[in-house]
Protein backbone atom coordinates (compact mmCIF):
# COMPACT_ATOMS: atom_id res chain seq x y z
CA UNK A 1 0.00 0.00 0.00
CA UNK A 2 1.59 3.23 -1.10
CA UNK A 3 2.17 5.97 1.43
CA UNK A 4 3.32 8.61 -1.05
CA UNK A 5 0.85 11.22 -2.20
CA UNK A 6 0.98 13.91 -4.87
CA UNK A 7 1.36 17.25 -3.14
CA UNK A 8 1.68 20.71 -4.69
CA UNK A 9 4.82 22.35 -3.40
CA UNK A 10 7.27 25.10 -4.24
CA UNK A 11 10.94 24.32 -4.54
CA UNK A 12 14.24 25.76 -5.66
CA UNK A 13 16.23 24.18 -8.50
CA UNK A 14 19.98 24.25 -8.92
CA UNK A 15 21.62 23.23 -12.19
CA UNK A 16 24.96 21.47 -12.45
CA UNK A 17 27.19 23.00 -15.15
CA UNK A 18 30.18 20.73 -14.86
CA UNK A 19 32.02 19.50 -17.92
CA UNK A 20 31.25 16.00 -19.14
CA UNK A 21 33.38 14.20 -21.65
CA UNK A 22 31.11 13.16 -24.50
CA UNK A 23 32.47 9.94 -25.91
CA UNK A 24 30.60 8.98 -29.07
CA UNK A 25 29.43 5.40 -29.22
CA UNK A 26 30.76 3.39 -32.12
CA UNK A 27 29.88 0.10 -33.66
CA UNK A 28 32.53 -1.65 -31.58
CA UNK A 29 31.76 0.02 -28.29
CA UNK A 30 28.72 -0.49 -26.11
CA UNK A 31 26.72 2.29 -24.52
CA UNK A 32 27.87 1.05 -21.11
CA UNK A 33 31.53 1.36 -22.10
CA UNK A 34 30.98 4.87 -23.41
CA UNK A 35 29.08 5.84 -20.27
CA UNK A 36 31.88 4.55 -18.04
CA UNK A 37 34.28 6.97 -19.70
CA UNK A 38 31.84 9.79 -19.01
CA UNK A 39 31.35 8.65 -15.43
CA UNK A 40 35.13 8.77 -14.98
CA UNK A 41 35.18 12.33 -16.29
CA UNK A 42 32.58 13.27 -13.67
CA UNK A 43 33.86 11.52 -10.53
CA UNK A 44 37.43 10.58 -11.46
CA UNK A 45 38.82 7.34 -12.86
CA UNK A 46 39.61 5.92 -9.42
CA UNK A 47 35.93 6.03 -8.46
CA UNK A 48 34.55 4.05 -11.38
CA UNK A 49 35.13 0.32 -11.63
CA UNK A 50 33.95 -2.53 -13.81
CA UNK A 51 35.96 -5.09 -11.84
CA UNK A 52 33.90 -8.26 -11.62
CA UNK A 53 34.56 -8.81 -7.91
CA UNK A 54 33.57 -5.23 -7.08
CA UNK A 55 30.42 -5.47 -9.18
CA UNK A 56 29.42 -8.78 -7.60
CA UNK A 57 29.51 -7.05 -4.23
CA UNK A 58 26.47 -5.04 -5.38
CA UNK A 59 24.44 -8.02 -6.61
CA UNK A 60 20.68 -7.63 -6.23
CA UNK A 61 18.47 -10.71 -6.55
CA UNK A 62 21.07 -12.44 -8.71
CA UNK A 63 21.64 -9.46 -11.01
CA UNK A 64 25.10 -7.90 -11.19
CA UNK A 65 25.77 -4.33 -12.43
CA UNK A 66 28.16 -3.59 -15.28
CA UNK A 67 29.99 -1.00 -13.21
CA UNK A 68 30.07 0.73 -9.83
CA UNK A 69 30.31 4.52 -9.54
CA UNK A 70 31.31 6.15 -6.24
CA UNK A 71 29.92 9.68 -6.14
CA UNK A 72 31.24 12.17 -3.58
CA UNK A 73 28.90 15.15 -3.96
CA UNK A 74 25.34 16.09 -4.86
CA UNK A 75 26.54 17.56 -8.14
CA UNK A 76 28.34 14.35 -9.06
CA UNK A 77 25.24 12.28 -8.33
CA UNK A 78 23.11 14.54 -10.54
CA UNK A 79 25.63 14.41 -13.37
CA UNK A 80 25.96 10.61 -13.16
CA UNK A 81 22.17 10.25 -13.28
CA UNK A 82 21.94 12.53 -16.30
CA UNK A 83 24.68 10.60 -18.08
CA UNK A 84 22.99 7.28 -17.30
CA UNK A 85 19.68 8.63 -18.59
CA UNK A 86 21.33 9.80 -21.80
CA UNK A 87 22.62 6.26 -22.33
CA UNK A 88 19.42 4.66 -20.95
CA UNK A 89 21.34 2.72 -18.31
CA UNK A 90 19.49 1.50 -15.21
CA UNK A 91 20.84 2.82 -11.89
CA UNK A 92 20.39 1.53 -8.34
CA UNK A 93 21.56 3.98 -5.64
CA UNK A 94 22.93 2.28 -2.52
CA UNK A 95 25.32 2.49 0.42
CA UNK A 96 25.55 -0.44 2.84
CA UNK A 97 23.00 -2.69 1.12
CA UNK A 98 21.08 -3.33 4.37
CA UNK A 99 17.74 -2.86 2.57
CA UNK A 100 18.69 -3.59 -1.03
CA UNK A 101 16.84 -6.93 -0.98
CA UNK A 102 13.43 -5.32 -0.40
CA UNK A 103 11.30 -5.15 -3.54
CA UNK A 104 11.05 -6.95 -6.86
CA UNK A 105 14.19 -7.98 -8.74
CA UNK A 106 15.26 -5.09 -11.00
CA UNK A 107 14.16 -5.37 -14.62
CA UNK A 108 17.53 -3.91 -15.62
CA UNK A 109 20.63 -3.16 -13.59
CA UNK A 110 23.59 -1.48 -15.25
CA UNK A 111 25.08 0.90 -12.69
CA UNK A 112 25.44 0.64 -8.92
CA UNK A 113 25.65 4.22 -7.65
CA UNK A 114 27.41 4.08 -4.28
CA UNK A 115 26.93 6.98 -1.87
CA UNK A 116 29.37 5.67 0.76
CA UNK A 117 31.71 8.64 0.27
CA UNK A 118 28.91 11.13 0.92
CA UNK A 119 29.07 11.18 4.72
CA UNK A 120 29.65 14.82 5.62
CA UNK A 121 27.79 17.09 8.01
CA UNK A 122 26.85 20.31 6.25
CA UNK A 123 25.08 22.10 9.07
CA UNK A 124 24.72 21.47 12.78
CA UNK A 125 23.20 23.69 15.43
CA UNK A 126 22.69 21.77 18.67
CA UNK A 127 20.83 24.64 20.34
CA UNK A 128 18.23 24.59 17.55
CA UNK A 129 18.07 20.78 17.40
CA UNK A 130 18.81 20.83 13.66
CA UNK A 131 21.37 19.02 11.52
CA UNK A 132 21.94 18.59 7.76
CA UNK A 133 23.94 15.60 6.55
CA UNK A 134 24.74 13.60 3.44
CA UNK A 135 23.02 10.25 2.80
CA UNK A 136 26.05 8.00 3.10
CA UNK A 137 26.53 8.60 6.82
CA UNK A 138 25.85 5.51 8.93
CA UNK A 139 23.25 5.83 11.65
CA UNK A 140 25.75 4.70 14.29
CA UNK A 141 28.25 7.41 13.30
CA UNK A 142 25.45 9.97 13.24
CA UNK A 143 24.26 9.06 16.75
CA UNK A 144 27.82 9.22 18.07
CA UNK A 145 28.30 12.68 16.51
CA UNK A 146 25.16 14.28 17.98
CA UNK A 147 25.40 12.26 21.19
CA UNK A 148 28.25 14.52 22.34
CA UNK A 149 25.57 17.12 22.99
CA UNK A 150 23.12 14.64 24.56
CA UNK A 151 21.03 14.56 21.38
CA UNK A 152 19.85 11.73 19.14
CA UNK A 153 17.69 10.79 16.20
CA UNK A 154 15.11 8.36 17.64
CA UNK A 155 15.22 5.75 14.89
CA UNK A 156 16.00 2.05 15.30
CA UNK A 157 15.58 0.63 11.78
CA UNK A 158 16.55 -2.71 10.29
CA UNK A 159 20.28 -2.64 9.73
CA UNK A 160 20.84 -0.86 13.02
CA UNK A 161 23.99 1.24 13.33
CA UNK A 162 25.19 0.02 9.91
CA UNK A 163 22.19 1.45 8.06
CA UNK A 164 22.86 4.62 6.09
CA UNK A 165 20.64 7.66 6.54
CA UNK A 166 19.87 7.67 2.81
CA UNK A 167 18.77 4.04 2.90
CA UNK A 168 16.64 4.65 5.99
CA UNK A 169 14.84 7.50 4.22
CA UNK A 170 14.49 5.71 0.88
CA UNK A 171 12.83 2.76 2.63
CA UNK A 172 11.09 4.84 5.33
CA UNK A 173 12.58 2.34 7.73
CA UNK A 174 11.70 2.47 11.41
CA UNK A 175 11.57 0.14 14.39
CA UNK A 176 9.95 -0.04 17.83
CA UNK A 177 10.82 3.60 18.60
CA UNK A 178 8.09 4.45 16.13
CA UNK A 179 5.61 4.02 19.00
CA UNK A 180 6.79 7.26 20.61
CA UNK A 181 8.50 9.26 17.87
CA UNK A 182 6.94 8.25 14.57
CA UNK A 183 8.66 7.42 11.28
CA UNK A 184 11.41 9.20 9.31
CA UNK A 185 8.71 11.36 7.72
CA UNK A 186 8.14 12.94 11.13
CA UNK A 187 11.81 13.88 11.57
CA UNK A 188 12.84 15.31 8.21
CA UNK A 189 12.74 19.09 7.78
CA UNK A 190 14.05 19.29 4.24
CA UNK A 191 16.06 17.57 1.53
CA UNK A 192 18.10 17.93 -1.59
CA UNK A 193 17.31 15.46 -4.34
CA UNK A 194 19.27 14.68 -7.51
CA UNK A 195 17.18 13.95 -10.61
CA UNK A 196 17.82 12.17 -13.88
CA UNK A 197 17.78 15.57 -15.61
CA UNK A 198 21.02 16.49 -13.86
CA UNK A 199 19.38 18.85 -11.38
CA UNK A 200 19.60 19.13 -7.61
CA UNK A 201 16.22 20.12 -6.19
CA UNK A 202 15.91 21.65 -2.74
CA UNK A 203 12.77 21.19 -0.70
CA UNK A 204 12.01 22.30 2.84
CA UNK A 205 14.56 23.94 5.11
CA UNK A 206 16.41 23.81 8.42
CA UNK A 207 13.81 25.02 10.89
CA UNK A 208 11.72 22.90 13.22
CA UNK A 209 8.33 23.79 11.77
CA UNK A 210 6.28 23.09 8.68
CA UNK A 211 7.69 25.06 5.78
CA UNK A 212 6.99 25.47 2.09
CA UNK A 213 8.10 22.36 0.25
CA UNK A 214 8.17 20.18 3.36
CA UNK A 215 5.68 17.70 1.95
CA UNK A 216 7.80 17.11 -1.13
CA UNK A 217 10.43 15.59 1.14
CA UNK A 218 7.77 13.27 2.50
CA UNK A 219 7.06 12.16 -1.05
CA UNK A 220 10.63 10.93 -1.53
CA UNK A 221 10.71 9.10 1.80
CA UNK A 222 9.65 5.52 1.17
CA UNK A 223 9.95 5.72 -2.63
CA UNK A 224 12.88 3.22 -2.65
CA UNK A 225 15.02 5.31 -4.99
CA UNK A 226 12.54 5.17 -7.86
CA UNK A 227 11.91 8.92 -8.23
CA UNK A 228 15.18 10.64 -7.35
CA UNK A 229 18.29 10.21 -5.22
CA UNK A 230 18.42 11.87 -1.80
CA UNK A 231 21.75 13.74 -1.58
CA UNK A 232 21.21 15.71 1.64
CA UNK A 233 18.68 15.66 4.47
CA UNK A 234 17.94 18.00 7.36
CA UNK A 235 16.62 16.42 10.56
CA UNK A 236 15.13 17.68 13.78
CA UNK A 237 16.90 16.16 16.75
CA UNK A 238 15.66 15.15 20.18
CA UNK A 239 17.27 15.33 23.64
CA UNK A 240 18.51 11.99 24.90
CA UNK A 241 16.37 10.66 27.76
CA UNK A 242 17.92 11.00 31.20
CA UNK A 243 17.33 7.31 31.88
CA UNK A 244 15.75 4.26 30.29
CA UNK A 245 14.42 1.00 31.67
CA UNK A 246 12.80 -2.07 30.14
CA UNK A 247 10.00 -4.04 31.76
CA UNK A 248 9.02 -7.48 30.48
CA UNK A 249 5.67 -9.09 31.28
CA UNK A 250 5.04 -12.72 30.33
CA UNK A 251 1.57 -14.10 29.62
CA UNK A 252 0.27 -17.53 28.71
CA UNK A 253 -2.24 -16.43 26.05
CA UNK A 254 -2.39 -14.06 23.11
CA UNK A 255 -5.69 -12.70 24.42
CA UNK A 256 -4.03 -11.79 27.70
CA UNK A 257 -1.15 -10.05 25.92
CA UNK A 258 -3.50 -7.97 23.79
CA UNK A 259 -5.61 -7.05 26.83
CA UNK A 260 -2.43 -5.83 28.52
CA UNK A 261 -1.66 -3.71 25.46
CA UNK A 262 -5.10 -2.14 25.65
CA UNK A 263 -4.71 -1.37 29.36
CA UNK A 264 -1.29 0.21 28.80
CA UNK A 265 -2.62 2.41 26.01
CA UNK A 266 -5.59 3.50 28.12
CA UNK A 267 -3.29 4.41 31.00
CA UNK A 268 -1.30 7.67 31.38
CA UNK A 269 1.86 5.76 30.44
CA UNK A 270 3.53 6.64 27.14
CA UNK A 271 6.16 3.96 26.49
CA UNK A 272 9.12 4.73 24.30
CA UNK A 273 8.92 1.21 22.87
CA UNK A 274 6.11 -1.35 23.14
CA UNK A 275 6.49 -4.75 21.47
CA UNK A 276 5.00 -8.24 21.69
CA UNK A 277 7.19 -11.31 21.13
CA UNK A 278 6.01 -14.87 20.72
CA UNK A 279 7.94 -17.71 22.39
CA UNK A 280 10.23 -18.29 19.38
CA UNK A 281 11.15 -14.63 18.96
CA UNK A 282 11.81 -14.26 22.68
CA UNK A 283 14.10 -17.28 22.76
CA UNK A 284 16.09 -16.10 19.74
CA UNK A 285 16.47 -12.53 20.98
CA UNK A 286 17.31 -13.45 24.56
CA UNK A 287 19.84 -16.12 23.56
CA UNK A 288 21.76 -13.71 21.38
CA UNK A 289 22.09 -16.45 18.76
CA UNK A 290 19.98 -16.83 15.61
CA UNK A 291 20.73 -20.57 15.78
CA UNK A 292 19.15 -21.13 19.19
CA UNK A 293 17.06 -24.34 19.38
CA UNK A 294 13.39 -24.00 18.55
CA UNK A 295 11.05 -23.03 21.36
CA UNK A 296 8.50 -25.52 22.73
CA UNK A 297 5.48 -24.85 20.53
CA UNK A 298 3.20 -26.84 22.84
CA UNK A 299 3.41 -24.03 25.40
CA UNK A 300 1.87 -20.68 24.49
CA UNK A 301 4.04 -17.92 25.88
CA UNK A 302 3.95 -14.25 24.95
CA UNK A 303 6.13 -11.43 26.21
CA UNK A 304 5.22 -7.75 26.24
CA UNK A 305 8.32 -5.54 26.36
CA UNK A 306 7.85 -1.98 27.57
CA UNK A 307 10.64 0.59 27.48
CA UNK A 308 10.22 3.66 29.68
CA UNK A 309 12.28 6.83 29.29
CA UNK A 310 12.65 9.90 31.48
CA UNK A 311 13.76 10.84 34.96
CA UNK A 312 14.29 8.37 37.79
CA UNK A 313 10.89 9.35 39.15
CA UNK A 314 9.26 8.53 35.81
CA UNK A 315 10.95 5.12 35.74
CA UNK A 316 9.71 4.39 39.26
CA UNK A 317 6.17 5.28 38.22
CA UNK A 318 6.35 2.87 35.28
CA UNK A 319 7.51 0.09 37.59
CA UNK A 320 4.56 0.60 39.93
CA UNK A 321 1.87 1.00 37.29
CA UNK A 322 3.07 -1.83 35.05
CA UNK A 323 3.12 -4.18 38.02
CA UNK A 324 -0.49 -3.25 38.73
CA UNK A 325 -1.56 -3.53 35.08
CA UNK A 326 0.20 -6.85 34.69
CA UNK A 327 -1.36 -8.29 37.83
CA UNK A 328 -4.82 -7.49 36.46
CA UNK A 329 -4.27 -9.78 33.44
CA UNK A 330 -2.24 -12.50 35.13
CA UNK A 331 1.14 -11.42 33.77
CA UNK A 332 4.34 -12.13 35.62
CA UNK A 333 7.42 -9.94 35.47
CA UNK A 334 10.56 -11.20 33.72
CA UNK A 335 14.16 -10.03 33.88
CA UNK A 336 15.20 -7.01 31.86
CA UNK A 337 16.72 -8.08 28.51
CA UNK A 338 19.09 -5.10 28.12
CA UNK A 339 19.91 -2.70 25.30
CA UNK A 340 21.67 -5.32 23.17
CA UNK A 341 18.42 -7.30 23.09
CA UNK A 342 16.57 -4.20 21.86
CA UNK A 343 19.13 -3.91 19.06
CA UNK A 344 18.31 -7.49 18.02
CA UNK A 345 14.58 -6.71 18.17
CA UNK A 346 14.97 -3.70 15.88
CA UNK A 347 17.28 -5.57 13.50
CA UNK A 348 15.45 -8.89 13.72
CA UNK A 349 15.22 -9.52 9.97
CA UNK A 350 18.84 -8.67 9.17
CA UNK A 351 20.11 -10.54 12.21
CA UNK A 352 18.39 -13.78 11.17
CA UNK A 353 19.07 -13.59 7.42
CA UNK A 354 22.72 -14.65 7.65
CA UNK A 355 21.79 -17.85 9.52
CA UNK A 356 18.74 -18.82 7.45
CA UNK A 357 19.22 -18.69 3.66
CA UNK A 358 15.56 -19.61 3.22
CA UNK A 359 14.34 -16.84 5.55
CA UNK A 360 10.96 -15.37 4.66
CA UNK A 361 10.00 -12.11 6.36
CA UNK A 362 6.45 -10.78 6.22
CA UNK A 363 5.58 -7.28 7.40
CA UNK A 364 1.93 -6.47 8.00
CA UNK A 365 0.72 -2.94 8.71
CA UNK A 366 -2.69 -3.04 10.36
CA UNK A 367 -5.14 -1.02 12.41
CA UNK A 368 -3.93 -1.41 16.00
CA UNK A 369 -7.18 -3.08 17.00
CA UNK A 370 -6.69 -5.75 14.30
CA UNK A 371 -3.28 -6.89 15.52
CA UNK A 372 -4.72 -9.59 17.78
CA UNK A 373 -6.86 -11.09 15.00
CA UNK A 374 -3.96 -11.16 12.57
CA UNK A 375 -1.64 -12.85 15.05
CA UNK A 376 -4.39 -15.38 15.66
CA UNK A 377 -4.39 -16.14 11.93
CA UNK A 378 -0.62 -16.59 12.02
CA UNK A 379 -1.01 -19.14 14.81
CA UNK A 380 -3.91 -21.02 13.21
CA UNK A 381 -2.29 -21.34 9.80
CA UNK A 382 1.25 -22.12 10.93
CA UNK A 383 1.08 -25.60 9.32
CA UNK A 384 4.15 -26.82 11.19
CA UNK A 385 6.38 -24.01 9.96
CA UNK A 386 8.97 -22.75 12.40
CA UNK A 387 8.24 -19.06 12.69
CA UNK A 388 8.88 -16.13 15.02
CA UNK A 389 6.65 -13.09 15.32
CA UNK A 390 7.58 -9.71 16.69
CA UNK A 391 4.92 -7.00 16.79
CA UNK A 392 5.03 -3.27 17.39
CA UNK A 393 1.66 -3.45 19.08
CA UNK A 394 1.51 0.27 19.78
CA UNK A 395 1.31 1.10 16.07
CA UNK A 396 -0.04 -2.08 14.44
CA UNK A 397 3.09 -3.38 12.71
CA UNK A 398 3.63 -7.16 12.76
CA UNK A 399 6.82 -8.89 11.58
CA UNK A 400 6.63 -12.65 10.99
CA UNK A 401 9.82 -14.56 10.16
CA UNK A 402 9.63 -18.08 8.74
CA UNK A 403 12.78 -20.03 9.59
CA UNK A 404 12.73 -22.75 6.95
CA UNK A 405 15.02 -24.19 4.32
CA UNK A 406 14.80 -22.70 0.80
CA UNK A 407 11.95 -24.10 -1.23
CA UNK A 408 9.70 -25.21 1.63
CA UNK A 409 6.54 -26.09 -0.32
CA UNK A 410 3.96 -24.80 2.14
CA UNK A 411 5.24 -21.24 2.43
CA UNK A 412 3.70 -19.69 -0.69
CA UNK A 413 0.05 -20.56 0.06
CA UNK A 414 0.62 -19.57 3.70
CA UNK A 415 1.90 -16.15 2.58
CA UNK A 416 -1.10 -15.71 0.29
CA UNK A 417 -3.55 -16.58 3.06
CA UNK A 418 -1.92 -14.18 5.49
CA UNK A 419 -1.98 -11.42 2.89
CA UNK A 420 -5.68 -12.03 2.38
CA UNK A 421 -6.17 -11.91 6.15
CA UNK A 422 -4.29 -8.61 6.45
CA UNK A 423 -6.32 -7.09 3.62
CA UNK A 424 -9.62 -8.22 5.14
CA UNK A 425 -8.62 -6.51 8.40
CA UNK A 426 -7.98 -3.20 6.65
CA UNK A 427 -4.22 -3.56 6.39
CA UNK A 428 -1.57 -4.67 3.93
CA UNK A 429 1.24 -7.21 3.87
CA UNK A 430 4.66 -6.93 2.23
CA UNK A 431 7.20 -9.73 1.78
CA UNK A 432 10.38 -7.96 2.87
CA UNK A 433 12.73 -10.92 2.47
CA UNK A 434 12.51 -14.29 0.73
CA UNK A 435 14.54 -16.64 -1.48
CA UNK A 436 14.79 -15.78 -5.16
CA UNK A 437 12.59 -18.71 -6.22
CA UNK A 438 9.72 -17.50 -4.02
CA UNK A 439 10.18 -13.89 -5.12
CA UNK A 440 9.75 -15.03 -8.72
CA UNK A 441 6.34 -16.54 -7.88
CA UNK A 442 4.69 -13.86 -5.78
CA UNK A 443 4.13 -10.11 -5.78
CA UNK A 444 6.20 -9.01 -2.79
CA UNK A 445 4.30 -5.72 -2.50
CA UNK A 446 0.81 -7.04 -3.05
CA UNK A 447 -1.82 -5.33 -5.19
CA UNK A 448 -1.31 -1.57 -5.75
CA UNK A 449 -3.47 0.83 -3.76
CA UNK A 450 -5.95 3.37 -5.05
CA UNK A 451 -3.21 5.97 -5.44
CA UNK A 452 -1.03 3.86 -7.75
CA UNK A 453 -1.93 5.89 -10.83
CA UNK A 454 -0.69 9.04 -9.10
CA UNK A 455 2.59 7.33 -8.25
CA UNK A 456 2.95 6.07 -11.82
CA UNK A 457 2.54 9.60 -13.17
CA UNK A 458 5.08 10.91 -10.68
CA UNK A 459 7.56 8.25 -11.73
CA UNK A 460 7.12 9.21 -15.38
CA UNK A 461 7.48 12.93 -14.63
CA UNK A 462 10.63 12.58 -12.52
CA UNK A 463 12.21 9.63 -14.32
CA UNK A 464 10.82 9.66 -17.88
CA UNK A 465 13.28 7.05 -19.16
CA UNK A 466 12.65 4.73 -16.22
CA UNK A 467 16.29 4.27 -15.22
CA UNK A 468 15.97 4.53 -11.43
CA UNK A 469 15.56 1.12 -9.78
CA UNK A 470 13.32 -0.06 -12.65
CA UNK A 471 10.67 -2.60 -11.72
CA UNK A 472 11.52 -2.74 -8.02
CA UNK A 473 8.62 -0.81 -6.50
CA UNK A 474 4.88 -1.36 -6.20
CA UNK A 475 3.21 -2.32 -9.46
CA UNK A 476 6.58 -2.80 -11.15
CA UNK A 477 7.49 0.91 -11.08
Amino acid sequence: MLESRLLLVHHSVFFWRGSVLNVPASGTRSAADAAQAEFAAIVGESRVTADSAACEGFTVDGKVPSCVVYAASAEEVAAVLQCAADHELAVLPCRNLTKIGIGHPPRRYDVALSLKEMNRVWYYEPADLVISVEPGMKLGDFQHFVGRHRLWLPLDPAGGARASLGGILAASSSGPLRSAYGTPRDMVLGMKIATTEGKVIKTGGRVVKNVTGYDMAKLLIGSYGTIGVIVEASFKLYPLPAARATFVLRLSTLDGACELRRRIQRSPLQPQRLVLLDAEASKLVRSGSPLAPAANTEISLWEVWVEAAGSARVIERYARELEELGRAVGARAESEPGESAWARVADFRTWLSAAYPGLVVLKAVLPISATEQFLGQVEQQAEGLRRASLSQIGVGVVCVCVLEEPGAPSIRPWVERLRAAATSLGGALVVECCPAELKAEIDVWGPPGDDFEIMRKLKHAWDPKGILSPGRFVGGL
